[in-house]
């Protein structure tokens, strides 16, 4: 596979993540400024995890700068990345429901860590040899 495949097929994924993201939020009980200020938490929770994704999204542009070859480890590893970072809707709108429950703002650790695990990982050196 050629390494330009996997990025526009990661280049087109984490997008549609972000979209469904502003699809969740749902619409003020009154249209103005007043009712924007109602939902600021869900707004809070939403720009959190846009930005977010906008980071792994970045960093991932950076990490395949160094790629030479794809090879199995880096499908697997990018698809397990893109796995957990679909999580993030889900773990936003649990975020949303109870500001309160820590369980939601838990959900965004797998992310983070198969993020990380595929920086650090000696084969997650992505064939940069």
């Amino acid at each position: 596979m050629k390494k330009n495949r996997l990025e526009a097929f990661t280049d087109a994924i984490i997008p549609i993540i972000m979209t469904v993201l502003v699809l969740e939020l749902g619409a003020p009980k009154s249209y103005s400024w007043q009712g924007l200020w109602r939902i600021r938490e869900e707004l809070m929770s939403y720009a959190i995890s846009f930005f977010l994704l906008a980071i792994v999204w970045g960093n991932h542009h950076h990490m395949f700068l160094l790629v030479k070859t794809i090879d199995g480890f880096v499908i697997w590893s990018n698809t397990l990345l893109l796995f957990f970072l679909s999580f993030v809707p889900f773990a936003t709108a649990i975020v949303d429901a109870d500001h309160q429950n820590l369980f939601g703002s838990q959900l965004y650790t797998p992310p983070i860590y198969c993020h990380q695990f595929i920086l650090e990982s000696p084969a997650g050196q992505l064939s940069a040899g």
